[in-house]
């Protein structure tokens, strides 16, 4: 069965008239589905027409199985796929609105030293109705009318969006479509571990996305170690691929540094930051690292980070340490997913 949230409203209005409806049924469903409403339960449309389209259409692409909080308020959320795979995602809260990190991919294959998403592999892309149905399912959880609650998009849970590049740059179209919830797209950040064709197409696609960059080291040899997707591509191809992306959109971009005890916080690294990105325009997001179990790697300690940081901006770079945040609810990506299915919840 295919999935009706991954149909624009233009495809939706050509559906309707396949199934001989009236044209104003389009916009009826487009709606309905993006405020959350099962097909099933769209009551503005007749019983027929509802049951010809759960023929063909699934009901409810994914659901909000289980929700965590944090003491810090974050919102970490389980979600059933259709097929019985699960995902995760984040709700964060800020002084501007909420923040929905969602996931691109079930699994992953990138492989990356630090992260729990990665440790089964890659299970299968995620179709852009069903990155979509995350952030819908997240309105109908904080909403009961299903209204748009959600502010702003990370792509940053369980998968390498890049490596799921038509499917993302489908979700993005659609997320942003004004018959629907109509976020922009400068309000979604896109992390990727540095895929760089991608990172060109992505700068063609007039979606003036956040680009960030997993980069983790300013060393080509120690990023190696750390993802393998470095032995693919050099920092300095990933750094021609960001000026080409900020000459496209005007966008500044970003890099994710998760700082590794003894690791990546050492004085050597932050000369090795200022002499790859200095007089560039971005910013440096430090992160001190959830510790997943499976890994053998600590996050540097508070005072560590916080000195690595001062290091960084007496050099004149721009860079945060990002607040930890649901830490004590399975925090790092890919961890509650994993959890559920040791735990024999595979279904």
């Amino acid at each position: 069965m295919e999935i009706l949230h991954d149909k624009s409203y233009n495809e939706i209005k050509s559906l309707v008239e396949g199934y001989g409806e009236k044209p104003f049924r389009a916009k009826q469903i487009f709606s309905n589905l993006h405020k959350n409403v099962k097909i099933s339960e769209m009551t503005d449309i007749s019983k027929s027409f509802r049951e010809k389209l759960l023929k063909d259409f699934v009901d409810e692409p994914c659901k909000i199985i289980e929700a965590k909080i944090s003491r810090d308020g974050t919102e970490k959320y389980l979600y059933r796929l259709f097929d019985g795979n699960v995902i995760e995602g984040v709700l964060m809260k800020y002084k501007y609105g909420y923040t929905l990190c969602v996931s691109t991919q079930v699994g992953c294959r990138m492989g990356c030293a630090f992260c729990a998403s990665t440790l089964g592999g890659l299970v299968r892309n995620l179709s852009r109705g069903e990155i979509l149905c995350q952030v819908l399912a997240a309105n109908g959880y904080k909403s009961e009318t299903g209204e748009r609650v959600i502010t702003n998009i990370v792509l940053m849970g369980s998968g390498e969006p890049l490596d799921n590049y038509d499917e993302v740059v489908g979700f993005l179209r659609l997320v942003s479509a004004p018959e629907g919830i109509n976020i922009s797209p400068r309000n979604v950040s896109l992390s990727t571990c540095g895929i760089v064709p991608k990172m060109y197409a992505l700068a063609e696609e007039g979606l003036p996305v956040n680009l960030t960059v997993s980069l983790h080291s300013p060393f080509d040899h120690k990023r190696r170690e750390i993802m393998p997707v470095a032995k693919s591509f050099s920092i300095s191809e990933i750094i021609k691929a960001c000026e080409n992306y900020f000459e496209k959109t005007g966008r500044r971009y970003y890099f994710e540094y998760s700082l590794i005890s003894g690791e990546n916080d050492t004085d050597e690294c932050a000369e090795g930051l200022y002499k790859l990105l200095k007089g560039k325009p971005c910013h440096i997001n430090l992160i001190r690292l959830n510790s997943v179990k499976e890994r053998n790697l600590t996050g540097s300690t508070n005072d560590k980070a916080a000195a690595f940081l001062k290091k960084l901006e007496n050099y004149g770079l721009s860079a945060t340490i990002r607040r930890t945040m649901g830490s004590d609810i399975d925090g790092a990506c890919g961890q509650l997913r994993r959890s559920y299915l040791s735990g024999g919840n595979e279904n």
